[in-house]
């Protein structure tokens, strides 16, 4: 008869971890972001390695993808593509520092956070702003 209790004591009981223990924070999904971009910046190097082939094979394949990443879609992924290896490589910087034993409080982690944040964004736009510059002087 114990047995039986146990049984159903462990299937009442929710699985860890579960969305209803833990309450989403600012640090986990900072984690699931840095997750996500580096899945898309991934993504976006197969796309990047594909441009490169069709640069070295020749004038009618460059100007396909050249038409494919000057579209208005294929300035969004480039964008996104952008944004998502910045973010990676400046949260990236900043795990290399946990890595050093350092910033393990959590005013610390926010703070580092949020910093790493506004950073990714201010140097997606100043990316993006300078491209969009050196087109319009017309560089290649």
């Amino acid at each position: 008869m114990a047995d039986a209790s146990i049984s159903e004591a462990m299937n009442q009981r929710p699985l860890s971890p579960h969305l209803q223990v833990y309450k989403l924070g600012f640090a986990m999904v900072l984690s699931g972001l840095h997750r996500i971009t580096g899945m898309a910046a991934t993504v976006g190097f197969f796309l990047f390695a594909w441009w490169l082939m069709a640069l070295a094979s020749g004038p009618g394949a460059y100007v396909t993808a050249m038409r494919v990443v000057s579209s208005p879609l294929g300035k969004l992924v480039l964008a996104g593509f952008t944004f998502s290896f910045i973010y990676h490589l400046c949260n990236g910087i900043r795990h290399m520092l946990w890595d050093t034993g350092r910033m393990f409080e959590r005013p610390q982690i926010r703070r580092s956070g949020l910093f790493m944040l506004v950073s990714a964004l201010l140097l997606t736009g100043l990316v993006l702003w300078l491209g969009c510059l050196a087109l319009a002087r017309g560089a290649p």
